[in-house]
């Protein structure tokens, strides 16, 4: 990828070619917005540090734009990603804003048993901590009740089940997935999950049907990594099982969008969009603004995500398919306020399961014509069990273009 030589390009050594991840470009480009981004993590659990840490904050900002920019992270494969570097940096500069933004020391008041209290472990724990989970500047986040066993060997069992169970239902849905979609489901750009050859009725229940396989499966890719990384930190670096709390609190029952977004779905990422876009727009637009800044800026996230594989994506399905989650929540909230009830029940789900196929058919069809799902499956190494799934669903599909 070439870039043009702008001045300021020029001014802070970013090449005209993208350089190849290895040694020297790790050390020169990514190492350095590490280094302060770490040291602002130190900063800001230390009492008068505020101006240095504002102080550090557009460094760390420039030098993130610079790593993002000048690192081919593809290592020559095949699958490449063209900015993948932009989300982790935007990522680090976001959490470094809220930390150059704040008065007073974070505090850490969840550490592992029986250990003292450690300024390089909290330094540690808060630069990888993304939903604050134990510190103090997580307000209003929701934790799933644990039902997990709580000694080490039964936690740790637990874990590993799930990861292989989650492996076992992201796989095999990735299978049908992509029999659903036989053309174009690994080429840049991708193809769409509406088919136009369909009668309407027929052609928004094949593309319903494939939104719910592409949560599930996006669901099971997401929990299953987070096993892994939960038995990475209990295992080999002797966290407390109760530092890596549950990822998800079955979203698929949810009976508000309220609950599928602020309790069901993960929350990893909830501070971050709350800083991006959330508190700003909240300064002009209050609770509104809150949630709608929120969700736009998820989208620009997720569009960010999507545009390191296909430049050609477009940034309105994004934008449109988790924006429009915020009326949708807000709506929820108008007709708590109006009538004195709460969106709940039956209706509560149907109403939830119905937005979300409406405008998540429009964030799944923006991840499929951008290849996000042509990773590797995790059954493609049961050819039986691989073969089964691809042959039930191409068989649905050819009687649902049948009828």
């Amino acid at each position: 990828m070439s870039l043009s030589l702008h001045p300021m390009w020029n001014a802070i050594g970013v090449p005209s070619v993208k350089a190849p991840l290895n040694v020297a470009t790790f050390t020169s480009y990514i190492l350095p917005p590490l280094l302060i981004y770490f040291l602002m993590a130190f900063l800001v659990i230390k009492p008068k540090t505020r101006r240095l840490r504002v102080s550090c904050w557009p460094v760390l900002a420039l030098l993130a734009l610079r790593a993002s920019v000048s690192v081919d992270m593809s290592l020559h494969l095949e699958q490449k990603f063209e900015n993948d570097l932009a989300n982790p940096m935007l990522m680090i500069v976001t959490r470094a804003l809220y930390w150059a933004s704040v008065k007073k020391p974070l505090v850490r008041h969840l550490r592992a048993a029986n250990t003292s209290p450690s300024t390089l472990m909290d330094v540690v724990d808060l630069a990888f901590t993304f939903r604050g989970y134990g510190w103090d500047w997580s307000h209003g986040l929701y934790v799933p009740r644990e039902t997990r066993p709580s000694d080490r060997v039964g936690f740790v069992s637990s874990v590993t089940l799930s990861a292989i169970v989650h492996a076992f239902i992201c796989g095999t849905l990735h299978r049908a997935l992509r029999a659903f979609i036989p053309v174009g489901f690994d080429t840049i750009p991708g193809a769409t999950i509406f088919d136009d050859t369909l009668p309407s009725h027929v052609r928004y229940f094949r593309s319903s049907l494939i939104t719910v396989i592409g949560y599930f499966t996006t669901y099971g890719y997401l929990q299953m990594y987070y096993d892994i990384c939960t038995l990475l930190g209990v295992l080999i670096l002797g966290q407390d099982p109760a530092q890596w709390p549950p990822g998800f609190d079955a979203s698929w029952r949810a009976t508000s969008l309220s609950e599928f977004w602020g309790r069901g779905w993960h929350q990893w990422l909830r501070h971050m969009f709350l800083v991006q876009g959330g508190y700003p727009l909240s300064f002009i637009f209050g609770r509104a603004g809150l949630v709608t800044g929120a969700f736009l800026a998820s989208g620009m996230y997720h569009y960010i995500g999507i545009y390191s594989l296909d430049p050609t994506s477009k940034l309105w399905r994004m934008l449109v398919g988790f924006g429009m989650m915020a009326p949708g929540v807000l709506a929820e909230q108008m007709f708590k306020r109006f009538t004195g009830w709460k969106v709940c029940g039956l209706g509560g789900w149907l109403w939830t399961v119905t937005w979300m196929l409406l405008w998540g058919s429009v964030i799944i069809d923006g991840f499929v014509r951008a290849a996000l799902f042509r990773i590797p499956s995790t059954i493609d190494g049961v050819p039986v069990w691989r073969a089964l799934v691809e042959g039930v669903v191409r068989h649905f599909d050819t009687w649902l273009h049948e009828l």
